[in-house]
C-alpha cells in the first residue's frame, strides 16, 4: 500500500518522530483515564443534584400539603394566598400554586423572573387529603417548583476547576511523558545517527551501552556489526588495491606488447616493402616493350604473385597507421558517382576474371566526409564481397536515410556469415575461411583477417560505424551512414590512364635501395620522363648539373643512408635553384614508415606522401598531380 491510498491519520503518523511517538503513547492513557473520570463525577453529582433538589421539593411540597388541609376544607382564601407567600418565600422556590379539587387555582405565588430556562426547574405535585376522609377523595393539591439554576451553576463552576486541573495534570503529564521519550528513544536516536554515518562511509563507528535492557543488546549488536563491516572494508580495500595494481600492471602489459607490435608492423612494413617496391617497379617494366606471350605471361604471373603480396602487406600498413595515428581525416564534399566509378574500375577485371558481376548504383547524392577513405573503405567491402562470393556478384549503392544523411551499402550474394561470426568479423586477424564450417574452398583462403578491421577502424575516423546484416546461403550486405551534402556541378575528373602529360619531364629520383632506382627509371623512361637517379643529396645535387634547368619532378625516398631524409634533399634543392630565382620544383615523398613520430613533420607541411610499395598507376597518379599543382602554384 503506498502513501497516497493511507488515511490521513496513517500518514500524519508516520511523519512523526519516535519521540512524539513515546510521548503520544504516554499521554493518551491518562488523558483517557482523566475524561472518563471527569465525565463520570460530572454525571454523578449532577444527578446528586438532582435528586437532593427533588427531596427538597418533596418535602417543601408535603408541609404545604399539611398546612393548606384546614384553609382548604373551610375554604379560606386569604390564608391559602398567605401560605403561599410564605412557602414561595423559602429558598429555590419559584412558584407555589394551591389548587381545589376542581383543579381551580385558589392560591398563586411565583417569582416575577420569566427568564429563567424551564429545563432549570424541577416541579413536585401533592395532593392535599383529609386523613379522616378517604384517600381518594383529596380536598386539592399543592405545585411547588424549585429552581435548579444555582446547583448548575455551582455544578458548571465544580466543572471549570476541574477541567482546569485536569489541563495541569495533563501539562505536567505531557512533560513529563515527554522527557521520557526522549530518554527512552536517545539510544535508538544515537544508534540512528550511527548507521547513518556508516552508511555515508565512516571508518569505525561505535555507540555507548547504555543499559543492560534489550536496546542495551541492540547497541552491542550494532557495535559489533560495524567492527565487523570495517574489517570486511578494509579487506575489500586491500583485494580493490590489490586488484588495480593487477590491472594497471597488465594494462602496462598489454601497452607494451600492443607498442611492440605495432613497431614491428612499422618495421616489418618498411623493411620488407622496400625489395616488394622494387619487385613492384621491374616487374611493371619487364611487361613494358614486350610482345612474346610465353614472356607476357610469365610476367602476370610475377604481377598477381606481386600484387598477393602487396595485398598482404598493404593490410598490415593500414593498421599501422591506423594505430600510430597517422592518418588524418580531410573532410570535404564529393559526389558519391565518382567514387563508385573509381571503386569500379579498380574492380571490374577481378570481378571479370571470376565470372562475378560487379555493379553500382549512381544515386547522384553527394557526401561530406573524406574522399580517400572511403575509397578505402569501399575497396576492401568489395574486395572482400568478391572474395568469398562464388556466384552472382556485388552491387554498391546508396540512398538518403533521413536525417540529413546518406546510407551507403555494400551487397552480395556470396554464401554469407552464420550467427556465430558475425560478431567477431571486425575483429583483428579473425578469418571466417578458417572455420570449416563455412564451406569455402581454398581459393579463397587468402588475406590476414584485416580487411574488416581496418575498415571499422576508418570508418571510426569517419564518425561512422560499419553494420552487417547477412543470411547464410544468401549473402551479405554491409552498411554506414554518412552525412550528406548538398549537390553542385561536379568538376571533371582527369583521365589518370593516360601518360601523356608525364612526356619529356624531367624526373629526379632519389632512393638509397639500387634495385629501386634500377626498377623506377626504366619505368619513368618507358612514359617518356627524362629521368636522372641518386643514392643520396650530394648525388642529387650532382645529378641535375646535367639538365639546363631544375626538374619538374623530384621522387625522394623518406629515410636515407646515413641519417639523411627527404626534406633535407628538397631543402638543398630549393637552396641551389633558388640562387637562380627559378621556381619551385614539384615533390614527392616514398617511404614504407609508419611511426607517426617520424612523419608529423610531412603530414604537417603537405606534401604528398606515397607508402609502399607504389604502384605504376597510383604513381603516374601522383606524380600528375603533384606537377600539375606546382604548375598552379608557380
Amino acid at each position: 500500500m503506498d502513501m497516497a491510498t493511507k488515511s490521513w491519520p496513517a500518514r500524519l503518523w508516520q511523519r512523526t518522530t519516535l519521540t512524539q511517538r513515546l510521548a503520544f503513547v504516554a499521554l493518551v492513557p491518562a488523558l483517557v483515564t482523566a475524561a472518563l473520570l471527569v465525565t463520570l463525577l460530572t454525571q454523578r453529582q449532577l444527578a446528586n443534584l438532582r435528586q437532593v433538589a427533588h427531596d427538597n421539593a418533596e418535602a417543601i411540597a408535603t408541609q404545604a400539603a399539611s398546612i393548606s388541609l384546614q384553609p382548604l376544607r373551610t375554604e379560606q382564601l386569604r390564608e391559602l394566598a398567605r401560605i403561599a407567600d410564605s412557602v414561595g418565600e423559602l429558598p429555590h422556590v419559584t412558584r407555589v400554586q394551591i389548587r381545589s379539587d376542581a383543579g381551580q387555582i385558589l392560591a398563586d405565588h411565583h417569582e416575577p423572573d420569566t427568564s429563567r430556562d424551564p429545563r432549570e426547574t424541577l416541579t413536585v405535585v401533592r395532593n392535599v387529603v383529609d386523613r379522616e376522609q378517604s384517600e381518594k377523595d383529596a380536598l386539592g393539591s399543592v405545585l411547588v417548583d424549585v429552581s435548579l439554576h444555582d446547583a448548575i451553576a455551582a455544578q458548571r463552576a465544580s466543572l471549570r476547576y476541574a477541567l482546569i486541573a485536569l489541563a495541569l495534570s495533563l501539562l505536567v503529564a505531557g512533560m513529563i511523558g515527554w522527557q521520557a521519550a526522549r530518554r527512552i528513544s536517545a539510544p535508538l536516536r544515537h544508534l540512528a545517527g550511527a548507521v547513518r554515518q556508516l552508511g555515508q562511509g565512516s571508518r569505525q563507528v561505535m555507540v555507548a551501552v547504555t543499559d543492560r535492557t534489550e536496546i542495551g543488546e541492540l547497541q552491542q549488536g550494532f557495535n559489533q556489526a560495524a567492527a565487523a563491516l570495517h574489517d570486511i572494508q578494509l579487506g575489500m580495500e586491500q583485494q580493490i588495491e590489490q586488484a588495480t595494481q593487477e590491472l594497471a600492471r597488465k594494462n602496462a602489459a598489454l601497452e607494451a606488447a600492443s607498442l611492440a607490435r605495432s613497431r614491428f608492423l612499422a618495421a616489418a612494413s618498411h623493411d620488407l616493402r622496400q625489395p616488394l617496391y622494387a619487385l613492384t617497379l621491374l616487374s611493371s617494366a619487364l611487361a613494358v616493350d614486350e610482345h612474346d606471350p610465353q614472356r607476357l605471361d610469365r610476367i602476370a604471373h610475377i604481377q598477381e604473385c606481386v600484387q598477393s603480396l602487396d595485398h598482404l602487406f598493404g593490410e598490415l600498413l593500414d593498421l599501422s597507421r591506423l594505430e600510430t595515428g597517422t592518418v588524418q581525416v580531410e573532410v570535404s564534399e564529393f559526389p558519391l558517382d565518382q567514387v563508385f566509378a573509381e571503386v569500379s574500375r579498380n574492380f571490374d577485371m577481378v570481378a571479370e576474371q571470376r565470372g562475378l558481376q560487379l555493379a553500382t548504383h549512381p544515386a547522384g547524392l553527394w557526401v561530406r566526409s573524406d574522399r580517400t577513405m572511403l575509397i578505402r573503405i569501399l575497396n576492401n567491402l568489395v574486395s572482400n564481397a568478391l572474395r568469398f562470393t562464388h556466384h552472382g556478384g556485388t552491387l554498391v549503392g546508396a540512398r538518403r536515410a533521413g536525417n540529413g544523411r546518406v546510407r551507403i551499402e555494400v551487397w552480395d550474394t556470396g554464401r554469407g556469415i552464420a550467427p556465430e561470426h558475425r560478431p567477431s568479423v571486425f575483429d583483428e586477424f579473425y578469418r571466417i575461411d578458417d572455420h570449416p564450417d563455412t564451406g569455402l574452398d581454398d581459393g579463397s583462403r587468402s588475406g590476414l583477417g584485416l580487411g574488416l578491421a581496418t575498415v571499422q577502424r576508418l570508418a571510426e575516423l569517419l564518425d561512422t560505424e560499419v553494420q552487417v546484416k547477412s543470411r547464410l546461403g544468401r549473402g551479405s550486405v554491409f552498411h554506414f551512414l554518412l552525412p550528406g551534402a548538398g549537390a553542385r556541378a561536379a568538376l571533371s575528373e582527369p583521365d589518370d590512364d593516360e601518360p601523356a602529360d608525364l612526356a619529356g619531364k624531367r624526373v629526379l629520383v632519389v632512393d638509397d635501395d639500387p634495385a629501386i632506382l634500377s626498377g623506377i627509371r626504366f619505368l619513368l623512361r618507358s612514359w617518356g620522363c627524362k629521368v636522372e637517379v641518386a643514392e643520396d643529396r650530394l648525388q642529387a645535387l650532382e645529378a641535375v648539373e646535367n639538365w639546363p634547368g631544375p626538374p619538374d619532378i623530384v621522387i625522394c625516398d623518406l629515410l636515407l643512408r646515413g641519417g639523411e631524409r627527404g626534406p633535407d634533399v628538397f631543402a638543398a634543392l630549393d637552396q641551389h635553384y633558388r640562387r637562380d630565382g627559378n621556381t619551385p620544383f614539384a615533390r614527392l615523398l616514398v617511404t614504407g614508415e609508419t611511426r607517426i613520430d617520424c612523419l608529423r613533420e610531412i603530414i604537417a607541411a603537405k606534401i604528398p606522401l606515397l607508402y609502399k610499395p607504389v604502384s605504376p598507376q597510383q604513381l603516374r597518379r601522383a606524380m600528375t598531380s603533384a606537377w600539375t599543382v606546382a604548375r598552379d602554384d608557380g
